[in-house]
C-alpha cells in the first residue's frame, strides 16, 4: 500500500491551517515578517512550502503595518518623476529602494521589510541629471504635507557651475525685486551664495524644474552638476549616493 503524495501548498494556506486562523490573518502574519520557513524569514504568503519547518514569532501581531517615509540620494541618471526630454528612458529611481540599498547607519530602529517598499508615492521629483535628496512615502500625511506647502517648503541645492557672472549678477538673484519670470510665472527670491569659485549655494521656496539653470543662465553662468541637499527641516546628511534610509520619527518637514 502506497503513501498519498503531499502536494506543496502556498505559506498562507498552511500557516492558516496551522493556527486555525483565516487566510488573510495568515498573509498578514507573512507580510508583517513574523513567519519564519526553516528558520528564513519568507515574506511572500504565496511562497510554495512542502515539509519545512515553519515558526511563527512569539511578538506576532495582526495590526496594520504603519507606513514608512524614505529618504534617497538619487544619483545623476535615474529619473524621479520630471520629464527631461533625455533621448533614452532612464531607470526609475524607485529600483533603488530595495534591502540591499539600505544604509547602514540607518538610526531609525525600524525593522526593515519588503511591503515597505510597495505603494511608494514620489512625493519631492528630481530632475534626471541631477542628484541628491528624493522622499517617496506611504503616509498620506506626509504626501499631503509636501503637496500642500509645495509653494513654502524650501529646498537647498549645491550647483556646479561654469563661466563667469555679468556685473550684479549674484546681487541680483538674492534681490525681492530680481524680475526673474520662468514659464510665465515671477519667481520668488532666493538666497545664493558662493561656497567657493566653482560651486553656489541656492535655498529658495517653490522651486520649479529648470528654475535654477535658468537663473544661472541669466547671470551667464552653466551647470555642470546639481544637488538637492535638504528639503524643508530634514537634510540629506551623510547619506551615500544610491542608498536610502527610514524617515526618523521625530523628522518633519
Amino acid at each position: 500500500m502506497t503513501e498519498p503524495v503531499r502536494l506543496d501548498q502556498r505559506l498562507a494556506k498552511r500557516l492558516a491551517e496551522m493556527l486555525s486562523c483565516s487566510r488573510r490573518e495568515a498573509e498578514q502574519y507573512i507580510e508583517g515578517g513574523w513567519v519564519r520557513v526553516d528558520g528564513v524569514v519568507v515574506e511572500e504568503p504565496q511562497f510554495r512550502v512542502l515539509d519545512q519547518k515553519i515558526e511563527i514569532d512569539r511578538d506576532a501581531s495582526l495590526l496594520a503595518l504603519t507606513p514608512v517615509t524614505l529618504l534617497l540620494h538619487k544619483p545623476a541618471g535615474f529619473a524621479s518623476g520630471l520629464d527631461d526630454g533625455a533621448r533614452r528612458p532612464a531607470t526609475p529611481a524607485v529600483h533603488l529602494l530595495s534591502l540591499d540599498n539600505r544604509a547602514k547607519d540607518d538610526r531609525s530602529g525600524i525593522r526593515p521589510l519588503k511591503k515597505h517598499f510597495s505603494s511608494q508615492a514620489l512625493a519631492t521629483p528630481l530632475a534626471t541629471p541631477a542628484s541628491g535628496l528624493v522622499v517617496f512615502t506611504q503616509d498620506w500625511r506626509v504626501a499631503r504635507k509636501l503637496s500642500e506647502d509645495a509653494s513654502e517648503m524650501e529646498h537647498e541645492v549645491i550647483v556646479e557651475v561654469t563661466g563667469t557672472p555679468t556685473g550684479g549678477g549674484l546681487d541680483r538673484l538674492n534681490r525681492i525685486d530680481h524680475g526673474f519670470t520662468f514659464n510665465g510665472f515671477l519667481l520668488p527670491p532666493a538666497k545664493v551664495s558662493w561656497q567657493n569659485e566653482t560651486r553656489l549655494r541656492f535655498a529658495l521656496k517653490g522651486e520649479r524644474p529648470g528654475q535654477i539653470a535658468y537663473m544661472c543662465e541669466c547671470i551667464g553662468l552653466s551647470i555642470q552638476a546639481m544637488k538637492r541637499i535638504r528639503v524643508g527641516r530634514v537634510p540629506m546628511s551623510s547619506l551615500a549616493v544610491g542608498q536610502w534610509r527610514y524617515l526618523l520619527p521625530n523628522e518633519r518637514f
